[in-house]
């Protein structure tokens, strides 16, 4: 088999299967490992939800045009996409103060979001449990779809002009003057090409550091679970920020319910085990936001790891070894700005244009303008 290509992309996951689907579209050959399977690491662990409202020009714009992807993708596959929008419910004062910031922000960069009260959210939500409930943000155009079905889709498109590796660990880089030229796999073969991107995830920082690379991308543990059907009574993603807060929506396809919650304090590290913890304390935070859900069974629960950096934004950027790209460290968002970061990689990989700054998410930043809405 032919063992060169003009790209080579490490991870099977949103983010390397998009970028690979968007290199193939410039006419590229690529080839894309994966140590496992696709999805094995933070895609297929995630619970689908896509949104728009972030708190910085750079991620709401991403967000947004990857909105735009996940339209175009679902016409030419069933990926699931559905909008059944994002709330963020607000239960404090200064809550509200900073939703209603950040929606003037958002509504200067085109996104259809709005200020709800409480009478809107029981609209939105029937059954929602409105004690200290002063208000939300919502937007319609958020939504969802299924991880394993958007990476899938990517997959078939990759291999039409190259190919897909799947139990196929990369152990190593060949670098000659500076500069990538080939990747060597578990089983000591090699495969030829300029341009390789790393998007293994939460272990980036791992295998970078064996070249001498300081990427500041850091794994933390969340944990997710799942319900058995019920009938569906409600469309968006329910979003609470308070520290015994959680998230959790409808899947529009089989009336389960999905959610998760980021643990306080934060847990580092690479353990995919569950907890009893977990369990616990989401069937609570959930039934207290929908009583509705109190006796709900919980059919499964796992796992996975978050890529952080130190202001809560991706690292979309080459590195001194010319080449090499890293992209990742998408703190929990990797999915729903999977399409566009992909699009980006390409377009910034091959000089095409890049249609906005992307400083926000250089390699070489200060990390000082944070993401408010991790």
């Amino acid at each position: 088999m032919d063992n060169t290509a003009d790209a080579i992309i490490i991870g099977g996951g949103i983010i390397g299967c998009a970028t690979g689907y968007y290199l193939t579209k410039k006419g590229l050959k690529v080839y894309l490992f994966e140590k496992d399977y696709l999805t094995a690491g933070s895609t297929g662990r995630c619970i689908g939800g896509i949104r728009q409202q972030f708190s910085t020009e750079l991620s709401i714009r991403v967000a947004m045009e990857s909105v735009k992807k996940f339209k175009e993708l679902q016409e030419e596959y069933d990926i699931e996409f559905y909008q059944g929008g994002y709330l963020f419910l607000a239960h404090t004062e200064e809550m509200v103060t900073t939703y209603k910031k950040l929606i003037a922000l958002q509504k200067s960069s085109g996104l259809d979001v709005e200020f709800v009260d409480v009478k809107q959210i029981t609209e939105i939500v029937p059954g929602i449990n409105t004690r200290d409930l002063l208000g939300g943000v919502y937007c319609q155009s958020d939504g969802q779809a299924n991880p394993f079905l958007v990476v899938d889709a990517y997959a078939q498109r990759i291999k039409s002009r190259g190919g897909v590796f799947t139990a196929s660990e990369i152990t190593g880089l060949n670098i000659e003057k500076d500069r990538v030229v080939s990747v060597k796999t578990q089983d000591n073969k090699v495969y030829y090409a300029p341009i390789v991107v790393n998007t293994t995830g939460p272990f980036i920082k791992k295998f970078s550091a064996q070249f001498g690379l300081n990427i500041p991308i850091y794994p933390e543990r969340h944990e997710a679970l799942i319900t058995e059907p019920v009938e569906r009574f409600f469309d968006p993603m329910i979003v609470d920020y308070r520290d015994d807060g959680c998230y959790f929506n409808q899947k529009f396809n089989n009336g389960s319910i999905i959610g998760c919650y980021t643990p306080k304090p934060n847990v580092p590290g690479l353990d995919l085990g569950s907890s009893f913890l977990f369990l616990k304390e989401m069937g609570r935070r959930m039934a207290r936001l929908m009583p509705k859900l109190r006796n709900l069974k919980i059919i499964r629960q796992w796992s996975g790891s978050y890529s952080m950096t130190p202001d809560g934004n991706p690292i979309l950027d080459h590195t001194d070894i010319n080449g090499l790209y890293i992209v990742g460290g998408m703190c929990g968002h990797g999915f729903m700005l999977g399409p566009e970061i992909g699009w980006l990689t390409s377009q910034f990989i091959t000089g095409t244009g890049v249609p906005y700054d992307l400083s926000s998410f250089s390699l070489t930043r200060d990390f000082s303008d944070r993401e408010v809405m991790r």
